[in-house]
């Protein structure tokens, strides 16, 4: 029986490591396949994962909300005829919608193929904002989770936690929602949330304050009682290049697109000028570089709203 797991979350929301974490921790006696649904025109994330030795197939076809069933249906056939996974892991693209992946792997459904889990991982810090502005993508991750797992919960105030686990009730009254940090979990703990929903998990308060984020996106019209495709709201700008950055170089960039106050998201493997590679991640006012693997020339995505290419483009 090959067991399927969906983690979606919305842009930037720690879903990539979330996996890791499970793929090095609990996962080392399976065999594991990663599907993901990249919105944009290049994949970066398989790259991120392809040190795991995992099988990936990214599907680049769009958003997934309006493309995935059709795709989908044929990967998930051609993954469990040709690896005979123990476990296939789904990895939707950040504004996909869970409802839309649900349903396409219970068509998919067989005495050997069967949905297991279906966790959503939602941003801390930002669940107010998005639930404001993005309602729509971002409510359906949320609403139709069995398992909610916040992300970005370090030294967060007690207050600002509680309206993010305020908001997941309201719109989830069932879910087992995680609030530990995860740097005091293990990856068995959390796989228990996922799978059994057993394991209610408390939150131990800091008292470290922050200030509420604002979204200049133009998207407030975007919550309850309408039904877009991502496509229609959300626009990717993809980016090859053969430049070589430095880490300094990328500060720069990123402080560039925090002033463009509609970016959302921003990930990419880019060559650097001593010789490695850097894989980078941006939410705004935040951002990780970290040294990976090659890959075959300099990749960029950058996901927000009405935003300027040719500007993006120039920044990079």
């Amino acid at each position: 029986m090959t067991k399927i797991d969906i983690i979606s979350g919305f842009l930037g929301a720690g879903k990539t490591t979330l996996i890791k974490k499970l793929v090095k921790d609990c996962f080392k006696n399976e065999k594991i396949v990663i599907i993901e649904n990249e919105f944009g025109e290049i994949g970066i994330d398989g790259g991120f994962l392809k040190d795991s030795g995992i099988n990936i197939t990214e599907m680049n076809s769009g958003c997934i909300c309006c493309s995935l069933v059709g795709d989908f249906t044929k990967a998930l056939a051609e993954v469990e005829k040709e690896f005979s996974p123990d476990r296939i892991i789904i990895e939707p693209s950040g504004v996909g919608k869970l409802s839309d992946v649900i349903s396409a792997v219970k068509q998919t459904e067989s005495d050997t193929l069967q949905l297991n889990s279906y966790t959503a991982v939602v941003d801390a810090k930002k669940c107010k904002m998005y639930h404001k502005n993005f309602g729509e993508f971002f409510n359906n991750q949320i609403e139709n989770a069995k398992t909610v797992i916040l992300s970005h919960t370090n030294a967060l105030s007690e207050e600002k936690l509680t309206i993010a686990t305020d908001i997941i009730n309201e719109l989830n009254k069932t879910a087992l929602v995680v609030t530990t940090d995860w740097n005091e979990l293990s990856g068995k703990q959390l796989l228990n949330a996922i799978e059994e929903g057993t394991h209610q998990i408390k939150h131990l308060s800091c008292e470290h304050h922050h200030h509420d984020e604002h979204c200049d996106c133009g998207c407030h019209d975007h919550n309850h009682g309408h039904h877009h495709h991502a496509d229609e709201i959300f626009e990717s700008i993809a980016i090859q290049t053969v430049k070589e950055y430095t880490e300094e170089k990328l500060q720069a960039i990123f402080e560039g697109l925090d002033e463009m106050g509609n970016i959302l998201r921003a990930k990419g493997i880019v060559k650097c000028e001593c010789g490695k590679w850097l894989h980078f991640d941006y939410i705004p006012s935040e951002y990780n570089v970290r040294v990976g693997a090659s890959d075959v020339t300099g990749k960029i995505c950058v996901i927000g709203t009405k935003s300027d290419a040719e500007k993006i483009k120039a920044l990079f």
